[in-house]
């Protein structure tokens, strides 16, 4: 039994998919397929029930699945153990972000410890906010930067940033004229939303069912820059943080702040709650 095949087993068993467990990463899904039927024969067991339309773990994959994710974090924990032995801040750090908070604060982050810890690297694994906080729990990444709330029995939590919502229209749209707009004003609008996988997702189905109506959603999409690109060919509108209007310079996207009450993007770090810091991690985390 290898480590790498209990890595590409637990991969395919977060996106419950070997298509998507390839697409995130640099294997193929012939190679996923091979090391799960490897595991497979190895144990005499089957860790998947493919009977039905979504992959579905058995008993016996249950068990696998918990238990390899001990070995790996296990495993992983030698280096960052014999490098606080050396008490030397080096290293890699690795931090899980959906693409949006990547997009918007992850270069000011890698960028204040290049000049602080110069041996420290930081690697960036772009997930929905979903995803990262199981990358978190199974010790994949050692922190993460997701949507609050957070789980407290299961992860430390500290507060990071605060940005508001706002509506980002076509400049040629009614809405566009108004100072704030009412999220029930936008019942009668198609909207463009991040997919499934992310945080906001939800939240925005949410927001608009407490408003008296479930959203049309015309179009999802994993990048913040392709949503934008379809609200400026009036494909519809789509809720925001404010903050991403500076990353984008399409003239004909505008933005139209929310009355009140003001919807807000809360934003934390966490980390697993009685796992394991570096002391590089300890380090970073000053930092925020």
């Amino acid at each position: 039994m290898e480590l790498r095949d209990l890595r590409s087993f637990i991969e395919v068993v977060i996106h419950q998919s070997f298509t998507k467990a390839a697409a995130h990463s640099y294997l193929s899904q012939p190679s996923f397929s091979k090391a799960v039927k490897k595991l497979e024969e190895e144990l005499n067991v089957e860790l998947f029930d493919r009977s039905t339309r979504h992959l579905r773990l058995t008993d016996a994959g249950q068990i696998v699945y918990e238990q390899a994710q001990k070995a790996v974090e296990s495993l992983s924990e030698i280096t960052n153990l014999l490098d606080d032995l050396k008490n030397v801040t080096s290293g890699e750090i690795r931090i899980g972000i959906p693409p949006l908070i990547g997009t918007l604060f992850f270069p000011t982050i890698a960028m204040r410890v290049q000049e602080k810890y110069p041996n420290v690297s930081l690697h960036l694994v772009e997930r929905g906010a979903k995803l990262i906080g199981q990358l978190v729990e199974n010790g994949q990444v050692d922190l993460g930067i997701i949507v609050l709330p957070a789980d407290t029995s299961k992860f430390n939590v500290q507060p990071f940033i605060t940005d508001e919502f706002v509506l980002y229209v076509h400049i040629n749209h009614p809405l566009a004229k108004k100072n704030t707009v009412e999220i029930s004003e936008l019942k009668e609008e198609k909207f463009i939303l991040f997919s499934d996988e992310f945080t906001l997702h939800d939240y925005i189905k949410n927001v608009c069912i407490e408003a008296g109506f479930i959203p049309e959603v015309s179009y999802q999409s994993s990048q913040w820059d392709l949503i934008l690109e379809l609200v400026s060919s009036q494909f519809g509108v789509t809720l925001l943080p404010k903050s991403i209007y500076s990353k984008q310079n399409n003239p004909n996207v505008h933005i139209v702040p929310l009355a009140e009450p003001t919807l807000y993007w809360r934003l934390g770090i966490i980390t697993k709650k009685d796992a394991y810091h570096s002391f590089a991690l300890k380090e970073v985390l000053k930092m925020f």
